[in-house]
């Protein structure tokens, strides 16, 4: 807490820089990447209903969906930067989407400048109760002895819970084999009728399933064990000691915006983030928030472009074999 008041503290003494005063004089679109519902869109929402509250021009949502988000990263690094165009980025859209795709538009570091962190939801480790699995060690046990491989599902190819699953098998020696889906939602139709047994998906997707107890959880990405869910082990538990994993989601606009404008916006976030109603939202859908000045979000987006794009040419370059 004291590190939020710090950052609050230390944004608010930053001066205008010209030109930047008056902003914003009139509404700010905010593009979300994908459809209605998911993850990015509610924090989408939630965060522009927060920032019209702080300054009194409405903050837009538009839903541009398709491409896997890739024809609103690139229209959003193409417009003006001067504040009236933002998009909810996050690891979807700097690290999963250039490291999938050779010919993307733009680069998630040169024609951004990131803003805020919204928050990362932890990927879970579930199972269907008929696998007759029941803990962690259980699970790498019987897949170690599954000669030809263990199918899961995920959210859908590069997505964080698909990438989260190979990291996995890579370091445990063990063979998985994704059963790839359009979007989680049918995925996890399938994985609650036992059609596959195994799935790597968001805490948000799967959390009331957990409590209803038709998904036995057997690990979580987090930091740290869920304080809704305290039983449940992290996998840094399991030996995975750096292995922290979150689809998480941020704010950006085009490369080049005012400093003030930056500074602005990243400081009512975390006001936002404060508020009793955020809260108790972020909380009920697994969001992990952390402030995060502007710099701050830039080498943290950074970092996570050096640790997964390896990984993910390395499976791509298999996967083509």
């Amino acid at each position: 807490m004291k590190r939020w008041l710090a950052a609050v503290v230390a944004l608010g003494l930053a001066g205008p820089p010209a030109g930047a005063a008056e902003w914003p004089a009139k509404p700010v679109r905010l593009f979300v990447p994908f459809s209605a519902g998911g993850a990015a869109d509610a924090l989408g929402r939630l965060y522009a209903d927060a920032l019209s509250g702080a300054y009194g021009e409405r903050f837009i949502v538009e839903n541009r969906t398709g491409g896997g988000g890739l024809p609103a990263a690139e229209a959003a690094a193409r417009a003006e930067p001067d504040g009236y165009t933002l998009i909810v980025t996050g690891i979807p859209i700097i690290v999963l989407g250039p490291a999938m795709n050779k010919n993307v538009a733009y680069d998630p570091m040169r024609d951004f400048t990131h803003i805020a962190y919204f928050g990362g939801t932890p990927n879970v480790l579930v199972v269907h109760p008929s696998l007759g699995v029941k803990s962690y060690a259980e699970f790498i046990a019987r897949a170690k002895a599954q000669a030809g491989g263990t199918e899961y599902v995920s959210a859908g190819f590069g997505t964080m819970g698909n990438w989260v699953a190979e990291y996995l098998a890579a370091t445990e020696g063990i063979k998985l084999t994704h059963v790839a889906y359009k979007g989680g939602a049918q995925a996890l139709l399938d994985l609650l009728a036992g059609h596959v047994k195994v799935g790597m998906l968001s805490w948000s997707s799967v959390a009331t399933h957990i409590r209803a107890g038709k998904l036995v959880p057997l690990g979580v990405t987090s930091a740290n064990r869920l304080p809704y869910l305290p039983q449940l082990p992290t996998l840094r538990e399991f030996g995975h000691s750096d292995f922290v994993a979150t689809t998480w989601f941020s704010l950006s606009g085009p490369a080049g915006l005012a400093p003030q404008i930056v500074n602005g916006i990243n400081r009512e976030v975390i006001k936002a983030v404060n508020r009793p109603q955020v809260q108790k939202q972020i909380a009920q859908d697994g969001i992990e928030a952390k402030p995060m000045t502007p710099s701050e979000l830039t080498r943290f987006a950074q970092s996570e472009i050096d640790r997964w794009t390896p990984l993910i040419k390395r499976m791509m370059k298999e996967q083509a074999r």
